[in-house]
């Protein structure tokens, strides 16, 4: 199915829910327990669904990972979770919370990733964002952080904005990557229905050091918990591809537009104090950056202390096709 049957995708009230949507705290969004949303994806008993179907356990064993899937599909909306990640040593372990279609669109999927990415014990977790249109693989958008608090010590929230304009990540309320559609991106930036998904998987192969690091069983299991789930959007139905339903009830008011100005400034620190890698500054993936990178000389210069990571060849590790998760295609070489 190719880029010109976006035309199909027409959820008629995304404007009125979308309009409303005022900036403030997600906090007040109705909490919906996973009965209402979700659906077990693969993991059989290492997902456990806990306190009343309002909060999940997914884990990581030699046997499997685990992983939960939204019931719809969603034309654009605001996608949240409390997660607490494992503790102590989870060097190769990948959580993932993530919107996507791949599986319905194999060759020219979307995707917006929240990755989060284990590390040897006395080193700490690390967060990558990623952006894919229209199967847009071999230009992946991949930024890295590290945060200003351990996340296997307590919940902390994450939160996914996605527009027709815009993509805006969130950690605990605050911004840490905006994403703005231009022009010069075309189909590049996600525009069809997409499911979210929530998975625990190992990713020995990439996700420590290149893979110099891997996942140690003896630590086993690892948990991974899923609590406060939103899902604020509009529902597409997945086989005529039109709008189902859409949230418009007075909790949008709760849900931001975009980046305050108070915001914007807590955006801009955490870029510079936890950013450690920019797909817009990687020499060796780009001879020049993606048309809509805006090159800061000074954040540039400060990236450049960190390795560089190596990047794949646009393959992407779908490893939840093979009841694993999934994975990045980027190869995180630093810890």
């Amino acid at each position: 199915m190719g880029f010109s049957h976006l035309g199909l995708f027409v959820c008629a009230c995304h404007v009125l829910v979308l309009g409303a949507f005022a900036s403030a705290s997600s906090k007040n969004l109705p909490i919906i327990s996973f009965d209402e949303g979700y659906n077990k994806l693969f993991g059989d008993d290492n997902l456990m669904i806990v306190r009343d179907g309002k909060s999940v356990h997914l884990s990581l064993d030699e046997r499997t990972g685990s992983g939960f899937v939204s019931q719809d599909l969603y034309h654009h909306g605001f996608f949240s979770a409390s997660i607490k990640l494992p503790a102590d040593y989870a060097a190769g372990v990948v959580v993932a919370f993530y919107m996507s279609n791949g599986d319905m669109f194999p060759k020219n999927h979307d995707e917006i990733d929240f990755e989060f990415l284990g590390n040897i014990r006395g080193k700490e977790w690390r967060i990558q964002t990623n952006v894919y249109g229209n199967g847009s693989t071999s230009t992946g958008r991949e930024e890295r952080y590290n945060l200003w608090f351990d996340p296997s010590d307590d919940f902390h929230q994450y939160s996914i904005l996605w527009t027709d304009s815009q993509i805006i990540f969130y950690v605990d309320d605050v911004p840490i990557r905006e994403v703005k559609r231009t022009e010069s991106m075309g189909g590049d930036f996600p525009s069809k229905p997409m499911s979210l998904y929530a998975t625990i998987w190992d990713g020995s192969d990439w996700a420590t050091n290149g893979g110099k690091y891997r996942v140690n069983y003896k630590y086993a299991p690892y948990l991974a918990q899923f609590s406060d789930l939103v899902l604020h959007g509009c529902a597409v139905d997945p086989i005529e591809h039109l709008s189902k339903k859409c949230d418009n009830t007075q909790s949008s008011e709760s849900v931001p537009t975009g980046v305050t100005r108070l915001q914007r400034i807590k955006m801009d620190s955490f870029r510079k104090k936890h950013m450690t890698y920019s797909y817009c500054y990687d020499r060796i993936r780009y001879k020049s950056p993606p048309s809509e990178c805006v090159i800061n000389p000074q954040e540039a210069e400060r990236l450049r202390v960190f390795d560089p990571v190596t990047f794949g060849k646009g393959r992407r590790h779908h490893g939840k096709h093979h009841h694993r998760g999934r994975g990045s295609q980027a190869e995180a070489t630093s810890i």
